[in-house]
C-alpha cells in the first residue's frame, strides 16, 4: 500500500482534520527529548477506542509500523518514527473520566498530564503518589509504558504500583480489557503488569484505572551537606535501618553541588561533597520524632550543614537546590549530555560514585551524578565538551554501564530502554529471558508493526 492509499484510509476513519502528511507537519513529530530525528509518513489523532483500533487494522493490512506517541517527553527513544509509518499522537485522550471517593480509584485516559490528575485528587484529598520529573507535561500513558518513579518511590513506589487495570488496543486492532478496580484480582496472568513498562511495543492504553491513596496530613523538609559522598552514603543507610522511611530522600554529588552553587549562589560550604534533600510525611505527630532522627543521623555522619525547613516557603527553597541541577548543569559549557539513569542496591551508591569519578578522571570527561538516593535510582550525565569527545564519553558510558552489573544493579530505573539503550539490555539480561521477552512481542505483535526495533538489539 502507498502512502497515499494509506492516507486516503486513515482520512476516510478519522476525517482530514486528524490526519498530517505535510513535510511541516511530520517534523514536528520526528523527535523527542533524545534529539534524534525520525520522520514519520503519517501523523494521525484517534479520538476514540474504535478508532484506534481501526487504525491498527489499516496498518496492520499494509503491514506499516505504528508508534504511539505521548508528550514526546521520553528519554530513550520510545516514540520515534525509526522506520517511519504512522506515528499514533494520543493528544485527544484527555480526559479524567472518575475519581472513585468510594473505592480510591481514577479511571483516566492517557493523555491525561500527570501533574494534572495530581492536582485534581489532591483537592479532594487524595493522593497520586509517583511523581517524575517531567509530571507538568509527561503523560500518564506514557509514564504507564515507561513504568516511571520519581521522587517518592521510595516510600510509594512507581507507576507499576498504582495501576489496577488498563484498556488496551493491540496490533491487530482487538480491544481488550485487563485487571479491574479490585484490590485483589488474580485471575489468569496478570496482563497488566505485563504491559505497564512495555514501552509501547505490545499494545496501545486507552484507559486505565489508577489506584488513589488518601492525601498525608503534613510533611516535614530536611537538607544537609556533608564532606564527602561516604558520609551520605551512611546517612541513608542508618536512616532506613532505624525504620524511617522518607517520602523522598534526594542526592546531589560534589560536581553537580558545583553547577548549583554557580547558578544560585546559594552558599553552601567549600568543602562540600554530597547533599541530601530528605522528606517524611503523614501523621504531624509521628513526623515531629522522624525529622528528629533523620537530624540526629545527619549529625552522626559529619554532616557540615543541616537544615529544617520551617514552614512551607522554606521547604520550597530547601527543594531548590535539586530542581535547578539540571539548569544549572549549562554552567560547564557542555556541547551536549549523555543522560542515562541507572539504578544499584542503595547501599552500593558510594561505591559506584567511587567508580563513577574514578572512569571520570581516565576517560578525561567531567561526569554529573544526582537522583533519587533512597531507591539507588542514580542520573548519570556525561558531558560531551566538543564534537570531537563523543566516542570517548560513549565508551565511559559503557564502563558506567559495567560498573553498575558489577554491582547489581540494572542499566535503567526509570527511562526505558527504548533506543538509547536497545544495544545494552544483553548487559541485565541472560540470553533465555531475551528469547522469552521476543516470544512475548511476537505473540502480541506477529507483524511487528507496534514500535519496532525498540528495546530489542
Amino acid at each position: 500500500m502507498t502512502v497515499h492509499q494509506l492516507k486516503k484510509k486513515l482520512t476516510s476513519l478519522l476525517g482530514q482534520d486528524n490526519v498530517l502528511a505535510s513535510r511541516e507537519d511530520l517534523l514536528c513529530y520526528a523527535y523527542d527529548a533524545t534529539k534524534r530525528v525520525h520522520v514519520p509518513e503519517i501523523v494521525v489523532f484517534p479520538g476514540s477506542v474504535q478508532e484506534v483500533s481501526g487504525i491498527f487494522r489499516i496498518a496492520s493490512q499494509a503491514r506499516t509500523p505504528v508508534v504511539p506517541r505521548g508528550a514526546g517527553s521520553g528519554m530513550t527513544g520510545g516514540a520515534l518514527a525509526l522506520q517511519g509509518g504512522i506515528v499514533l499522537a494520543m493528544n485527544r485522550f484527555d480526559q479524567i473520566l472518575e475519581i472513585d471517593e468510594d473505592n480510591l480509584v481514577a479511571v483516566v485516559q492517557p493523555a491525561v498530564i500527570t501533574g494534572r490528575l495530581q492536582r485534581v485528587v489532591q483537592e479532594k484529598g487524595l493522593f497520586y503518589p509517583p511523581d517524575p520529573a517531567s509530571l507538568d507535561f509527561s503523560t500518564l500513558g506514557g509514564n504507564i509504558a515507561e513504568n516511571s518513579g520519581g521522587l517518592r518511590a521510595v516510600k510509594y513506589g512507581v507507576t507499576k504500583d498504582y495501576v489496577l487495570g488498563l484498556e488496551v488496543v493491540l496490533p491487530s486492532g482487538e480491544v481488550i480489557q485487563t485487571g479491574s478496580k479490585c484490590v485483589k484480582d488474580v485471575v489468569g496472568y496478570n496482563l497488566t503488569q505485563l504491559l505497564v513498562g512495555s514501552e509501547g511495543t505490545l499494545g496501545v492504553v486507552t484507559r486505565a484505572i489508577l489506584k488513589l491513596l488518601p492525601l498525608p496530613e503534613a510533611k516535614q523538609t530536611l537538607s544537609a551537606v556533608f564532606p564527602d559522598i561516604h558520609g551520605a552514603g551512611r546517612t541513608v543507610s542508618e536512616i532506613i535501618r532505624r525504620k524511617v522511611i522518607p517520602a523522598t530522600i534526594e542526592f546531589l554529588d560534589k560536581n553537580a553541588l558545583w553547577c548549583v552553587e554557580h547558578y544560585l549562589q546559594l552558599g553552601l560550604p567549600e568543602s562540600a561533597g554530597a547533599f541530601l534533600l530528605i522528606e517524611v510525611d503523614g501523621d504531624p505527630a509521628i513526623l515531629e520524632k522522624e525529622i528528629r532522627q533523620v537530624q540526629s543521623i545527619c549529625e552522626a555522619n559529619q554532616a557540615l550543614k543541616i537544615e529544617v525547613a520551617q514552614d512551607e516557603k522554606d521547604q520550597e527553597r530547601l527543594w531548590k537546590a535539586r530542581r535547578s541541577v539540571s539548569a544549572s548543569m549549562a554552567h560547564y559549557g557542555a556541547f551536549k549530555k549523555i543522560n542515562e539513569d541507572v539504578v544499584v542496591p542503595r547501599a552500593s551508591i558510594p561505591e559506584f560514585i567511587k567508580n563513577v569519578q574514578e572512569i571520570s578522571r581516565r576517560f578525561d570527561v567531567p561526569v554529573i551524578n544526582f537522583g533519587h538516593a533512597g531507591d539507588g535510582n542514580i542520573h548519570v550525565n556525561v558531558l560531551v565538551m566538543k564534537p570531537e569527545d563523543e566516542p570517548r564519553c560513549h565508551e565511559a558510558v559503557e564502563e558506567i554501564f559495567a560498573r553498575t552489573v558489577e554491582l547489581g544493579g540494572r542499566i535503567s530505573g526509570e527511562h526505558g530502554i527504548g533506543v538509547s539503550k536497545r544495544d545494552y539490555i544483553a548487559k541485565n539480561l541472560e540470553p533465555g529471558v531475551l528469547e522469552l521477552m521476543k516470544a512475548i512481542k511476537k505473540s502480541f505483535d506477529p507483524h511487528n508493526i507496534l514500535n519496532p526495533n525498540k528495546m530489542f538489539p
